[in-house]
C-alpha cells in the first residue's frame, strides 16, 4: 500500500511517500492544492509521522542524520550513487567526480549528475551535497536557490 503526506517546510511543500513500511519518496510539490487534497480524511502511518518529525528537526538544525527505512527504486547504477550520497557527512560536500570515483566509475561524473536528478528521496538521500569541483552549485532539480538554502542550513558554525 502506498501512503503519502504533504506538509509545509521552509523550502516549500514536501511530499513524503511510503510503501511496505519504507520511505520511497520525498519531493518538493509545486501546487498548494496538493496539500489541501492530501489532508482530507487521511490517517498517516507512524513512519510518515516519524519522517515528518525528523525533517522538522533537520530544518531546525537539531538533526544531522536520518534514521528511517528507505527504498530507493532505480537502476543498479542509480542505487550505487544514492547509497554513496548517504556517506557524505552533514555540512560537507563532494564533487560529481568524487562520487564517480567512490562508485568505481571515475569517468561517470555526468552520469552521477543524472542519477542525482532522479533521486527519489530528497534531503534524506542528500543529493544537494554534490557540487561541481570548482564549487559551483548548479544542477539541482529543485533549483539552485533551494540547494544553496540546504547547504547554508548545514554549515557548521
Amino acid at each position: 500500500m502506498n501512503n503519502n503526506y504533504i506538509f509545509k517546510s521552509p523550502i516549500g511543500l514536501l511530499k513524503v511517500e511510503e510503501e511496505d513500511s519504507k520511505l520511497i519518496g520525498l519531493s518538493l510539490q509545486q501546487k498548494e492544492i496538493d496539500l489541501i487534497q492530501s489532508q482530507k480524511f487521511v490517517q498517516h502511518s507512524d513512519l510518515l509521522y516519524e519522517a515528518y518529525q525528523q525533517l522538522n528537526e533537520y530544518f531546525l538544525r537539531k538533526r544531522k542524520q536520518f534514521d528511517l527505512p528507505i527504498d530507493c527504486k532505480g537502476t543498479v547504477f542509480q542505487k550505487a550513487v544514492w547509497n554513496e550520497l548517504q556517506n557524505i557527512p552533514y555540512g560537507e560536500t563532494r564533487s560529481y567526480e568524487d562520487i564517480a570515483v567512490a562508485v568505481r566509475n571515475p569517468k561517470a561524473a555526468r552520469a552521477i549528475g543524472q542519477a542525482n536528478n532522479k533521486n527519489p528521496i530528497l534531503i534524506i538521500v542528500p543529493c544537494h551535497r554534490v557540487i561541481h569541483k570548482n564549487g559551483d552549485i548548479t544542477g539541482f532539480g529543485c533549483g539552485t536557490k533551494i540547494k544553496k538554502y540546504l547547504l547554508d542550513l548545514e554549515k557548521i558554525n
